[in-house]
């Protein structure tokens, strides 16, 4: 049997977390990026953009999966107005959304390169559905990079743009703003977002 496809545990992140995940978002954007982004991009990426948002955490919206030798895979979702990027991407307050107007936030899903493929990130994802559409939004909206854009499709998103970002040292990056309307808990879509 392999030992990183045993059930594990899925619960809120605490700040207490901050240290593995940076390990984790590190070793994810380094191995599953590898071929879709130059290592250069990628260097430029954790440095800038890829990173823990404590909002997500301090709001109750970011999800750990554990592993048995720390964290499997991370991702949450927001009600706040920051599509992308952690910590050193922010600068001022980060509003809230208006719940059924506006859409939430699918924010900074990460997997360790031995649980990829492993159902991990749909299990977040339906995690954060679910805390959404009791918070009352309907829709999705996130910023997908290369490696997650295959993932998102899969769940359903549609891309809505394709952005090039500016990063520091003259580097850029490609990804995709993409939207989907979220089922409710008996599979219904939100009649706004049809």
């Amino acid at each position: 049997m392999n030992p990183y496809s045993a059930s594990v545990n899925l619960r809120l992140a605490t700040v207490n977390d901050i240290p593995a995940l940076r390990v984790l978002i590190d070793i994810s954007a380094r191995t599953l990026s590898t071929g879709l982004y130059s290592p250069e991009q990628i260097d430029a990426l954790i440095a800038h953009v890829f990173g823990v948002d404590s909002q997500l955490i301090t709001d109750g919206t970011y999800f750990v999966i554990d592993g048995a030798e720390g964290p499997a895979a991370a991702g949450g979702w927001s009600a706040r107005h920051t599509l992308y990027g952690g910590d050193q991407m922010k600068s001022g307050q980060d509003r809230r959304l208006v719940p059924g107007v506006e859409a939430a936030r699918i924010r900074a899903f990460f997997v360790h390169p031995r649980w990829a493929r492993q159902g991990l990130a749909r299990r977040l994802y339906a995690a954060c559905a679910r805390a959404a559409w009791d918070a009352g939004f309907r829709e999705f909206e996130l910023m997908a990079t290369r490696p997650g854009e295959p993932l998102y499709a899969a769940l359903g998103f549609a891309v809505a743009e394709r952005i090039v970002a500016d990063l520091p040292g003259g580097v850029t990056a490609p990804f995709a703003r993409m939207h989907r309307a979220i089922d409710g808990p008996t599979g219904e879509i939100a009649e706004a977002a049809r």
